[in-house]
């Protein structure tokens, strides 16, 4: 991508209303666009950036037997009145049609796959399985001034099982907290993220989150870095600590950000909709139902706020809208622009994601913007690089920098991942 064609300018300030470091970043450097407190659109970069994280998730939920689905944002009002939260959620979007119809715009989805599923659910042989999607939730958050963390619209993965029992259930939920775990490595933030003990709710005695440390996060979190383990603030009670075997001596209290969580929902969703099946003996048995969710946004701020430095974003190489950011220098010169050119469409034809600042722009204006929209390895073409045969290599994560020949910088970048 030729960056004078990219519609979207840097700027060098943020809106004036606008406090979270991962907005203030990614409004900037041209990432998102924000329409109201909450509410943010995703311009290239940025969906660019929204649609690697979704892949990852995707995989890792495939992987485990996720059958991937669409389900309706527009629910109906005797859903959520037959689970209760009609009037019992606070945040949820309500609205009438012509006809004075109520609806809801889903905030979550177990009051539309529960119901669904009994169509396709009649007998033991039916379990398990597991249906997942990744679409726009809505929420009616009060204070919606984290930037892209906490928003009124939001891009969410939400996957559900379906379970004859509770040892069924059991086994899943471990199999889905280590596809957890995978995609919060592959997405650059698996070194400072905990799997973190909370409380169950109404669900059972506990759920569990996934904590990144941040100094943006809102929940305090108490590590135990040794055992890789954590506990939210609201569940630190001695017995607790006991079922873990750690005494609170052993913890850390450290600010984090929550990317993922997820519940043994057991039979609250499946009970409120008669969800049933038909055992062995032909008896019917209520199903056992377990909830996973991401949110795809927030995680996307969330590594923002975790590796951003003083000049701007810093994005690991899977989830950067491309891996190489090409600087031409000396463009007034027309054999070194068409040098540069060249290195360009060379890098393009072995499959390397690059954009290019073809700008006619000082360098240390180019050099600020890089910095600024973080892509992972910046490589600068100049009149020296024509003359000598070398090109400066920066890797935005460790301001490392490489002085490389022509042969050496393709193979450098040209490999399988990016073929």
């Amino acid at each position: 991508m030729r960056q004078s064609l990219l519609f979207t300018k840097t700027r060098k300030e943020a809106p004036a209303d606008e406090v979270s470091k991962n907005a203030e970043l990614l409004i900037r450097a041209g990432y998102v666009h924000k329409e109201m407190a909450g509410v943010y659109s995703y311009l290239p970069l940025g969906l660019s950036v929204l649609s690697k994280i979704e892949n990852i998730i995707r995989e890792e939920m495939n992987a485990i037997g996720g059958q991937e689905l669409l389900l309706s944002a527009l629910h109906p009002k005797e859903n959520w009145v037959a689970t209760g939260r009609w009037d019992g959620l606070d945040v949820l979007f309500k609205l009438k049609d012509a006809a004075d119809h109520d609806y809801a715009l889903g905030a979550t989805h177990e009051e539309i796959i529960t119901p669904l599923v009994q169509d396709y659910i009649s007998s033991y042989r039916d379990l398990p399985f597991s249906t997942y999607q990744i679409q726009n939730k809505f929420r009616a958050e009060l204070r919606a001034k984290s930037g892209i963390l906490r928003g009124r619209e939001f891009i969410m993965k939400d996957l559900y099982s379906f379970h004859r029992d509770q040892a069924d259930l059991d086994r899943f939920y471990d199999i889905a907290t280590e596809a957890y775990k995978r995609i919060f490595e592959r997405v650059g933030i698996g070194d400072r993220t905990f799997f973190t003990y909370a409380s169950g709710g109404t669900f059972s005695k506990y759920s569990h989150e996934f904590q990144t440390l941040t100094d943006a996060g809102e929940d305090i979190i108490y590590v135990n870095k040794e055992k890789g383990i954590a506990v939210n603030e609201e569940v630190l009670e001695e017995e607790t600590l006991n079922n873990l075997g750690v005494k609170r001596d052993d913890l850390e209290a450290i600010k984090a950000a929550e990317v993922g969580n997820i519940f043994k929902l057991g039979t609250k969703y499946s009970g409120a909709f008669n969800l049933t099946y038909k055992d062995e003996n032909g008896d019917a048995q209520p199903v056992i139902m377990g909830c996973y969710g991401i949110g795809l946004g927030r995680l996307m701020g969330v590594v923002v706020e975790s590796l951003a430095d003083e000049k701007g974003i810093v994005w690991p190489e899977a989830i950067a809208p491309y891996k190489v950011h090409l600087v031409g220098l000396n463009s007034d010169d027309s054999e070194v622009k068409d040098f540069t050119d060249g290195i360009y469409l060379s890098l393009k034809e072995r499959g390397v994601e690059v954009l290019y600042d073809d700008r006619d722009l000082r360098a240390g204006e180019k050099f600020a913007d890089s910095d600024l929209i973080g892509i992972p390895y910046r490589v600068v073409v100049s009149k020296r690089s024509k003359e000598e045969g070398k090109f400066e290599v920066v890797t935005r994560a460790t301001g490392e920098t490489r002085m490389l020949t022509e042969e050496e910088l393709y193979g450098d970048f040209d490999s399988d991942e990016n073929t």
